[in-house]
């Protein structure tokens, strides 16, 4: 009995190892599922390498992967029930087996343990105890037996990050079990597990010597103890600093382009009233009368005619768009709760939504959604906003439960808005405001001191001035505000949809100091359809103490808007009349005297001649000025090609200097020759010139490769000339078929013949064109 109960210490010490790599990563996962799991994996694989241990060893791995898929299967089963995702067992096994790794590194704290994020650790933990069961039973090899399990705990560590606490216990646990299953099975290594090895393995380690087994411990001791001495000032200096998060070398879930800035279709749905995009039924009985998970006190839906329901919250705003800006993380059935303002209720909302002609992959949900199912989601806690991964359907049907939060509006008058760091995304205002919106802003913020007067006289004000339309173009830039705010009335101006509303508002808060950001949503019927015509913005201004809190600039359809003009108050450039100094109104001392009538009228003017003289010297220096400058650029230009960069973007210069020398000349080539035709023309063109500029004694191959090195000398004829334009054109064509293998002499002989050639072709131009040579724009602007 006793060495039967020796021999079962190194098998349970596997699975305690691989069971607390499952402890290790559950920390960030919800509930405990993870852990039951991959404790069954471990048992499962250990118990496989046991009751298989007399086979041969080759038949053990397919069995052992065998009995891993079936444990994989039931795994998935019991996640999928868990986490209750849609669809069939087949379609969830793909998906999961598909994604399993990204899903894993991008899915929000805490994990919900679905096919997803299980299947992963699942596998790694069978694996890991079959390795370990192998190498330390059927080898008799116990500390390397434990290295596998070892390994997936730290695997489980770097996946953690700096998202948990110090896995100390678990680290702690590791040692001791490994420390006692060392300790047993030296002990019975002449006995116990020694019955169920083969003979020969058998026969070995009874013939082991004793000296062998204290020398070969005195040498592991002093490996361990070495090692302890060079890494551990290393690893100790590691304790303080932060993990590494692996998750953010993973892309999380993206919105699409649509979604990044869903204000724009206001007006494409304003356009097409009757459009249906989802259905929603809203659950009466939601939520009873007791406390919110995160704290606030909490009631049931109260019975209405419909409810705000929010598809997107718009942060950034760049003087052109605003934009989401949020960043989405896989999320499971049940979403992270935040916590509620300190004045607030929280009313408790269950909808069911089917989508019917909404696309893109943001998700429409009462704010702010705690739990959500029928669908797999990624959810941002900034915004409390979420979005389909795979985007959204005519089908797609899912059911989320809300925690609603009402503030106390009682509290408004007095409450104040938050400033610093923290609120600085929502108070930026981007560069080039118009001056108009400034003065705007500045008048309504004058007049009210109060963080909430300031907001409500900015509602009220585009309230009472605009009118709602549904044909606006769409549009919130600064030129589209500025316009509808300011625009003529019988030109289009002063009217527009909510994208222009909520945007102006968002605007006008932010510039007069007020933390605002915009939001897309629906005005929905408790039941029933969600049409295009229910779908509009809204701002919202933060407060402290009460969150975020909607406003409706929105103009009552009875009312008629006020000109602009009317309230208004433009700054004046110059002051009225009335309200001049007292010193502009008083007179001179003495008049100036007047001339005598046919005498000669002095008016203070500059002479003529002085005023053409004066002119012309000042077109001088301008044409002067530009032709000094263009003569600058062109010799900067030459030099960026022929001595700046790597040997092949040196040589591709020194090419294109010979091509637009051509194109000076007048013999453009064109573009689809190739390089030896181009140096024909380049040849061509050489005709009737009398100098010549490269030496064909030194025109020599290297390696293979293009002539380098060649002198220039101006006393030898043409014949030099073209060996240099065709050793040029060999360069340009090993350097687009054979990149990389340029060298730098090389490029100094291109650069050489390039400025000879120029040269040359120049000086046999006629006087005046050679004057205009230099300063010719056309090589800064002609198309590479």
């Amino acid at each position: 009995m006793v060495r039967l109960l020796r021999a079962a210490v190194v098998p349970v010490a596997l699975v305690v190892l691989v069971s607390l790599a499952g402890v290790v990563l559950d920390r960030v996962y919800a509930g405990s599922l993870l852990t039951l799991l991959v404790a069954g994996s471990a048992v499962g694989s250990v118990l496989v390498s046991v009751l298989t241990r007399r086979l041969r060893s080759w038949l053990v791995a397919p069995l052992s992967v065998l009995a891993m898929f079936g444990w994989t299967v039931v795994c998935l089963r019991v996640a999928a029930v868990e986490a209750q995702v849609p669809g069939g067992f087949a379609e969830v096994a793909s998906d999961a087996a598909g994604n399993a790794v990204p899903r894993l590194l991008t899915a929000m704290i805490p994990v919900e343990a679905a096919p997803d994020t299980i299947l992963l650790p699942v596998v790694a933990a069978w694996l890991a105890g079959l390795a370990g069961a192998e190498v330390a039973l059927r080898a008799g090899r116990v500390l390397l037996g434990c290295l596998p399990p070892v390994l997936l705990q730290a695997g489980a560590v770097y996946v953690v990050g700096p998202n948990a606490e110090p896995a100390i216990g678990a680290t702690v646990a590791s040692v001791v079990t490994v420390a006692l299953g060392l300790a047993v099975s030296s002990r019975s290594s002449h006995g116990g597990m020694v019955d169920g090895l083969s003979p020969t393995v058998r026969s070995g380690l009874v013939a082991s010597p004793a000296g062998t087994a204290v020398v070969a411990s005195v040498a592991g001791t002093a490996v361990v103890v070495a090692l302890a001495a060079l890494l551990g000032p290393a690893v100790a200096a590691l304790v303080d600093t932060r993990p590494v998060d692996p998750r953010r070398y993973v892309q999380p879930p993206q919105v699409e382009t649509l979604d990044e800035n869903p204000l724009i279709r206001i007006s494409g749905w304003a356009l097409h009233p009757e459009q249906e995009l989802f259905q929603v039924v809203t659950d009466s009985g939601a939520g009873p009368a007791s406390t919110d998970p995160a704290g606030a006190p909490q009631v049931p839906a109260a019975d209405g005619a419909g409810t705000r329901i929010r598809l997107a919250v718009l942060n950034d705003y760049d003087g052109v768009t605003w934009q989401v800006g949020a960043t989405y993380r896989n999320a499971g059935r049940v979403l992270p709760a935040t916590e509620p303002a300190p004045h607030a209720t929280v009313d408790i909302v269950r909808q069911e939504i089917t989508v019917v002609g909404l696309s893109g992959r943001l998700m429409p949900a009462v704010p702010a959604p705690r739990e959500v199912s029928g669908a797999r989601v990624a959810y941002d806690p900034g915004t409390g906003t979420l979005i389909h991964p795979d985007g959204l359907t005519p089908g797609v049907r899912y059911t989320v439960t809300s925690a609603r939060e009402r503030p106390d509006l009682n509290l408004l008058a007095i409450a104040e808005t938050p400033a610093g760091d923290e609120v600085a995304r929502v108070l930026h205002v981007p560069d080039g405001v118009p001056e108009q919106l400034r003065r705007l802003a500045a008048q309504l913020a004058e007049e009210n001191g109060a963080s909430y007067a300031r907001a409500a006289a900015i509602e009220q004000w585009l309230a009472d001035h605009y009118r709602l339309v549904a044909d606006a173009p769409s549009g919130h830039a600064y030129p589209n505000l500025a316009f509808f705010l300011f625009g003529p009335r019988n030109g289009g101006g002063q009217r527009g949809t909510s994208e222009q509303f909520s945007a102006a508002f968002a605007v006008l808060g932010r510039l007069a100091g007020l933390p605002t950001r915009v939001v897309v949503g629906f005005a929905a019927p408790r039941s029933g359809p969600v049409r295009a015509a229910d779908a509009y913005a809204w701002p919202e201004v933060l407060f402290d103490g009460l969150g975020w809190v909607a406003f409706d600039p929105l103009p009552r359809p009875e009312e008629e808007p006020r000109p602009v003009e009317e309230d208004f108050r433009p700054r004046s450039e110059d002051p009225p009349p009335s309200e001049q100094p007292e010193s502009a109104l008083e007179p001179t001392a003495s008049p100036p005297a007047q001339a005598g009538p046919g005498g000669p009228t002095d008016t203070g003017g500059i002479p003529t001649p002085v005023l053409v003289g004066g002119t012309g010297s000042g077109l001088l220096f301008v044409v002067v000025a530009l032709l000094v400058t263009l003569a600058g650029l062109r010799r900067a230009q030459s030099r960026a090609r022929l001595h700046r960069g790597d040997p092949g973007h040196r040589i591709a210069g020194a090419w294109r200097e010979l091509t637009d020398t051509l194109r000076l000349a007048g013999r453009p080539v064109a573009a689809d020759l190739s390089a030896t035709e181009v140096a024909a023309v380049a040849r061509d063109a050489l005709t009737g010139t009398v100098r010549g500029d490269v030496s064909a004694t030194e025109v020599t191959s290297a390696a293979g490769g293009v002539a380098v090195g060649a002198a220039f000398d101006d006393r030898r004829g043409p014949t030099e000339t073209h060996l240099a334009v065709d050793h040029l054109a060999a360069l340009i064509n090993q350097v687009g078929f054979a990149p990389g293998t340029a060298t730098v002499e090389q490029a100094e002989y291109a650069a050489r013949a390039a400025t000879t050639y120029s040269a040359t072709l120049r000086a046999a131009r006629p006087y005046w064109r050679r004057l205009l040579w230099s300063v010719h724009p056309g090589p800064l602007r002609w198309p590479r």
